[in-house]
């Protein structure tokens, strides 16, 4: 028989944790063996039975959930999901918890906040079960299924004959679950006059706009959340805004993005994929992919395209991914020229454009 998931739920609010204790526990292969009101309720709790996985308020009472994080990574390294609200404060939190070693974000609204989480239940069980998986370091180190899209559903695929290779190139990047490290160590290597460079990271509405700016705070390179018709500039990183997906397009010598509502497109928007065909469609030889740390196969699918337009392609090795979903995937499919570790993934880039 399988083992269940752990879940250990920490939330001042008793109707997160009894909203959250149902929609997890529908999940066959999750068991809640806890909630707890406040951290200290939580660590009497972990001494008794070690979850897998502990969901983690940001803001409650007595001891808030950045200060449990770090005790938690510094002395008994569990995967910690942040549930957080979509304020400015609470994503400028949430994003210092991600550095200090929570694995994702469950965002929670002011309002209607039971109606907000069974609504979201596939993709909260989702991030349990990567949490679960995830390679976790101490600190010192660091409802019914909706059909899956394709990228069909957003732009059509590639036809033709794969743009001719110019001097001027483009870096695409994908990454989910332990991105906004990875994206953090790949960005701050560049150089001021590095390619110009498009993301997706898998990340709620409102968070990019702060994740992008603490980038743009510590990296050479400019960083900034993309809006529609921004140009791809050389010494530029365009995040794709969290729920609108992001293109690349051309005109001319001209790289730029388009910003786009539309459907969930492997369960996701933005959605790996669809910025990958495009880059397929739109620069073929010219592009370099590169896919990092995530859970689910967004973005496989588009590589292989991207490698069959002449673009060369990069995935993150397993060693160094959180979770090597997204990478592997990828690789599986063939669409992987070279497959390397994190702290090589800028001069592997920065190398093949320079070909």
């Amino acid at each position: 028989m399988k083992k269940k998931i752990r879940v250990l739920i920490v939330d001042d609010s008793a109707v997160v944790r009894q909203t959250l204790e149902a929609v997890l526990a529908a999940d066959p292969d999750i068991e809640v063996i806890g909630t707890a009101a406040d951290p200290y309720i939580a660590a009497a709790k972990i001494k008794a039975a070690v979850p897998d996985v502990i969901t983690l308020d940001v803001e409650m009472p007595r001891m808030d959930g950045v200060t449990f994080l770090q005790k938690i990574m510094s002395q008994h390294p569990i995967p910690v999901l942040m549930c957080s609200s979509l304020t400015e404060k609470g994503c400028e939190t949430t994003l210092r918890a991600l550095d200090y070693g929570a694995v994702d974000i469950i965002t929670k609204p002011k309002l209607g906040i039971k109606q907000f989480l069974e609504e979201s239940q596939i993709s909260i069980c989702d991030a349990v079960k990567a949490a679960s998986r995830a390679n976790i370091r101490p600190i010192s180190s660091r409802p019914k299924v909706e059909k899956k899209l394709t990228a069909d559903a957003v732009i059509a695929p590639p036809v033709g004959k794969a743009m001719s290779r110019t001097t001027e190139r483009v870096v695409v990047v994908g990454a989910s679950t332990g991105g906004t490290e990875a994206l953090r160590v790949f960005l701050e290597q560049l150089p001021l006059d590095s390619p110009g460079i498009v993301i997706v990271q898998h990340m709620p509405e409102n968070f990019t706009t702060a994740f992008a700016r603490r980038l743009d705070g510590i990296c050479r390179i400019e960083v900034k959340e993309a809006a529609n018709g921004d140009s791809v500039l050389r010494g530029r990183a365009l995040i794709g805004p969290g729920n609108r997906h992001i293109l690349l397009k051309r005109s001319g010598a001209r790289y730029f993005v388009e910003v786009k509502d539309g459907p969930l497109v492997c369960r996701h928007r933005p959605s790996v994929d669809v910025l990958f065909r495009s880059a397929a469609r739109y620069a073929g030889a010219n592009a370099v992919g590169v896919i990092m740390t995530g859970m689910g196969d967004d973005g496989a699918r588009g590589m292989s395209e991207m490698k069959l337009a002449g673009a060369v392609t990069v995935a993150q090795d397993e060693a160094t991914s959180v979770v090597f979903g997204m990478p592997n995937e990828a690789i599986k499919r063939g669409g992987v020229d070279r497959v390397v570790p994190l702290e090589k993934i800028s001069s592997t880039v920065l190398g093949a454009c320079s070909q």
